[in-house]
């Protein structure tokens, strides 16, 4: 979509930006505050979920959480809220025709709750729902199981239900109170911004009434640790083997290596002809695979994830390595790298046909770093990506030697072990 970005920052430390998409028909609202979990000792680890369910609730101008609720959707608008280790971000989207009574809302829910006794304990019930039906999800828990292992901030959702109990209501006030502030509030609106209503909307942020604090909370300095031995979880009722590799960097990638990696993505495992997965397809080994690229404040991250049964496992690691191999050893056809370039522009295109998509390319890198990345140069970037980038961001990642793997299921640890054996020979790779 065609837009203009400008970013706003107020005396009260308040940031944000401003995403004007000509002719918009809706408006969408992101407020962030790093407020998560990292912040509160480990047994009060669900604080930040508790107060981000209660918090769109019941406020100075609403007396029940369902009272607001009914205002905020009564003609067709949406609000969610957030949560993870580092962040809390509550978002709305809306009609064009009703944007200003939207972000009036979210606004009073954000600074003027009430933290009722009775909505905290009914909030209580619903994030203990909420975590017991994530804890059936297998690759959630060794994702989380892996991290918490890896030396990250994490628990994981059994884990988080058993420190449930001690949360008490005075521990989620004083937690907004703590982070809640101006100086810490970042934001990013999208949608057919006139410049009478970027007036409006200066005036509405510029007098949000919360303290104006002592700025923008710091995020944790995390370093991963490499692990001894495979992490195994065992689980009598899968059958199947749940498994991921990670190897990590001591250091951020920038954007040029970020782009080149996401690019061997796309190569490996995002479409059905990629060559990890649809080799692996191809042979009927697995229905489905992923991999992505994360990072942290100190760190970046390469990893590789499917559910496989016992049977097809030890093939799908060898095409494994051997795909990330032919990559270390430049064995990459223009053609193949031609082809993923394509495809991540035509996924860039279709990633932001919608305000919400658009303004969405903005808010993960903006809320982490405040950098705002040129939305108009991402087709240049993906075009940019070279064999030569590709090739040496992938070495350097396992150069480092430091790196984990993770199954859950009921193969057991011997088997887990001896899958870890065909993956090995990717870090002593020069």
């Amino acid at each position: 979509m065609k837009h203009t970005v400008s970013e706003v920052t107020f005396a009260n430390g308040l940031k944000g930006l401003l995403v004007h998409v000509p002719d918009a028909q809706v408006m969408t609202f992101d407020i962030n505050f790093r407020a998560g979990e990292y912040l509160v000792e480990e047994k009060k680890w669900e604080v930040p979920h508790l107060m981000e369910h209660i918090l769109l609730g019941a406020n100075n101008r609403y007396p029940r959480a369902r009272d607001f609720q009914a205002e905020i959707e009564k003609n067709g608008a949406y609000s969610n809220a957030s949560t993870s280790v580092y962040d809390i971000t509550y978002e709305a989207e809306c009609a064009d025709f009703e944007w200003e009574r939207i972000l009036e809302l979210l606004l009073v829910s954000v600074t003027e709750p009430l933290f009722l006794k009775e909505e905290y304990q009914a909030e209580f019930g619903n994030v203990r729902e909420e975590l017991t039906a994530r804890a059936n999800n297998h690759f959630r828990h060794l994702s989380l199981a892996l991290r918490e292992s890896y030396g990250f901030l994490a628990k994981t959702d059994q884990e988080r239900l058993r420190l449930m109990k001690n949360v008490k209501l005075k521990d989620i006030k004083a937690h907004y109170e703590a982070t809640h502030t101006t100086s810490n509030m970042r934001f990013i609106i999208g949608g057919n911004i006139t410049p009478k209503r970027r007036e409006l909307m200066i005036a509405l942020l510029s007098s949000v009434g919360l303290p104006k604090g002592e700025g923008r909370i710091e995020l944790p300095d995390e370093r991963p640790q490499r692990l001894e031995r495979p992490l195994y979880i065992h689980n009598p009722t899968v059958k199947n083997i749940y498994f991921y590799i990670d190897t990590f960097m001591r250091r951020r990638l920038d954007d040029a290596e970020l782009d080149a990696l996401n690019l061997s993505n796309t190569m490996l495992t995002e479409t059905l002809h990629s060559k990890i997965l649809g080799t692996a397809r191809e042979r009927g080994l697995v229905y489905g695979m992923s991999s992505g690229v994360g990072q942290a404040k100190l760190n970046s991250n390469w990893w590789f994830g499917a559910q496989v049964s016992p049977k097809n496992a030890a093939a799908l690691f060898e095409i494994i390595v051997c795909e990330l191999e032919k990559i270390f050893s430049g064995d990459l056809a223009k053609q193949d790298i031609e082809s993923a370039q394509q495809y991540a522009l035509g996924r860039f295109q279709r990633g932001a046909q919608t305000v919400g998509g658009t303004a969405n390319g903005y808010s993960g890198r903006y809320f982490f770093d405040e950098s705002i990345d040129d939305y108009y140069q991402v087709p240049k970037r993906i075009k940019a990506i070279t064999k030569e980038s590709i090739i040496e961001v992938a070495r350097e990642l396992f150069k480092e030697q430091l790196w984990g793997f993770g199954s859950l299921g009921s193969c057991g640890e011997e088997y887990t072990a001896d899958l870890q054996k065909h993956i090995e020979s990717l870090w002593s790779y020069r």
